[in-house]
């Protein structure tokens, strides 16, 4: 029995070793006063693997199986303590408007990708070139998108049997379009509140709370790696799995997630997803994963049976594709850089297209890069489809891109008609009848066939949003500028 005792704790005390408890004295003093007053943020920090394991640990890791990206001769590579609250709210402090003096020590409110670069710098550095990353900037600093969100979100009164505008509500679009793009986080300096501890300063905040994939951080930074990574835990799992992208990527302007819901994968997915392993790395397919989710296909390190790569890791999440499905107002190629509010097109409009689909090449990737992309995309989907399904379902991807593209095209030409007859004034695409039905045409009709051609949900390219949307539109659209003649 001594025997047997003495083995078991052997095993107990191997296992418990595998991850280190080994807090700093700073992030220990915040624990001793936030276990009780926020048991929250403590309770999910523990479950994390930064409580677990140090980045000395993390890098003596097989390459394939780190998550972290430093180099090992970096200064940190030594550390035998784990990451936890000082490690990552004490970062460059003299950059962070929202830094402040707290019980002895200078910290920050809001942990941004450029203090995550400090142990994750080429995940940080992919990340700043998206899409994702740059979508604050890329509503706010594109003419056009702008005057859509300040008319959608802007507080309206009818008065006189008319509409009034009274300007944009800055409450309303931070909770519609930026709550997903991103806010500018503010800092109005500091305000008292009364806490267990007694009274204490903290930074006043502006736009906040906000977990936009764009937010603009209070030391200048772009983006929020706590969108898909969510704190004080973020995990792994929860960034692989698709119900976080389901936090923005809805229906009826993105439906991806609800086309991958009625999807044969979605479908599996439901089925299946308490015997796949989220926490893996790298992600073996036909092990681990037996199904795609969003990750998958968009950004996961994925390798086969032998430990041979699939698919490298990425953080832009638009990377592995060749083509833009998100019309605006028709699909193009990917564009070159995330930040989209760049491009001009023949109109001088800051789009990929001008008004008839004429596309602005300059700013896009040639058939070269295409192409290459789209080895990238099929190499993942070849793991688990034979190449005659894969190439078939890009040859249907593409032929009804085209086909929406052309529906939008008709009502792009019924509006012009409107303009040109006074049914409509064209000093703001966004705000008459005949204009709220042309948007509906692309930004959510034609989408949702992209995406539901895309991601095989046929639903979403019928009659939720589909082509018998689409058609109809055309309808009461010719039939206004015969009423209003």
């Amino acid at each position: 029995m001594k025997n047997l005792a003495f083995i078991l704790l052997v095993i107990i005390l191997s296992s418990y070793s595998q991850y280190s408890q080994v807090v700093s004295g700073e992030t220990q003093e915040c624990l001793d006063c936030h276990s009780s007053v926020t048991p929250g943020i403590v309770g999910d920090w523990q479950r994390s693997l930064h409580s677990k394991s140090t980045i000395y640990e993390a890098l003596n890791k097989n390459e394939l199986e780190r998550r972290i990206s430093i180099d090992t001769s970096s200064e940190l590579a030594s550390s035998q303590s784990t990451i936890g609250c000082f490690e990552c709210h004490s970062l460059n402090t003299i950059d962070h408007k929202d830094s402040f003096e707290h019980f002895g020590y200078q910290i920050n409110v809001v942990v941004s990708p450029n203090d995550c670069r400090k142990c994750h710098p080429v995940e940080v550095d992919e990340y700043k070139v998206s899409k994702k990353a740059n979508a604050h900037d890329n509503l706010s600093k594109n003419k056009l998108f702008t005057t859509l969100v300040n008319t959608i979100t802007s507080n309206k009164t009818y008065q006189n049997e008319e509409l009034i505008f009274h300007g944009q509500n800055d409450l309303a679009s931070g909770e519609t379009c930026y709550a997903c793009h991103g806010t500018v986080i503010g800092v109005k300096g500091l305000t008292k509140i009364e806490t267990d501890f007694g009274e204490i300063e903290v930074p006043e905040l502006t736009n906040w709370p906000n977990q936009g994939v764009g937010r603009i951080n209070p030391d200048g930074s772009n983006g929020a790696c706590t969108s898909c990574h969510p704190r004080h835990s973020f995990s792994l799992e929860v960034a692989r799995k698709p119900y976080t992208c389901a936090q923005c990527h809805l229906e009826p302007d993105v439906p991806a997630y609800n086309v991958y819901k009625e999807s044969k994968h979605g479908n599996i997915f439901s089925s299946i997803e308490k015997e796949m392993n989220f926490t893996a790395v790298p992600w073996k397919v036909g092990k681990d994963i037996t199904v795609p989710t969003c990750a998958t296909c968009h950004n996961s390190l994925l390798v086969n049976n032998d430990g041979n790569i699939i698919a490298e890791r990425t953080h832009d999440f638009g990377s592995r594709l060749w083509v833009r499905i998100f019309g605006l107002p028709y699909s193009h190629p990917q564009p070159k850089s995330g930040k989209t509010y760049e491009i001009k097109n023949s109109d001088g409009l800051q789009l990929p297209v001008n008004f008839i689909g004429e596309l602005s090449t300059d700013y896009l990737l040639d058939k070269f890069d295409q192409a290459d992309r789209m080895d990238k995309i099929t190499s993942v989907c070849k793991t688990c489809h034979g190449t005659s399904w894969t190439e078939k379902q890009i040859a249907k991807i593409e032929k009804v891109n085209a086909d929406a593209d052309a529906m939008v095209l008709a009502s792009t030409k019924i509006l012009v008609e409107g303009w040109n007859n006074g049914v409509a004034n064209n000093n703001n695409p966004f705000d008459e009848n005949l204009e709220f039905l042309w948007q509906s045409q692309w930004l959510f009709y034609a989408n949702s066939i992209r995406y539901s051609t895309a991601m095989m949900g046929p639903d979403y390219a019928g009659f939720k949003n589909g082509w018998f949307n689409m058609t109809h539109n055309l309808q009461k659209m010719k039939e206004l500028i015969k009423k209003e003649q």
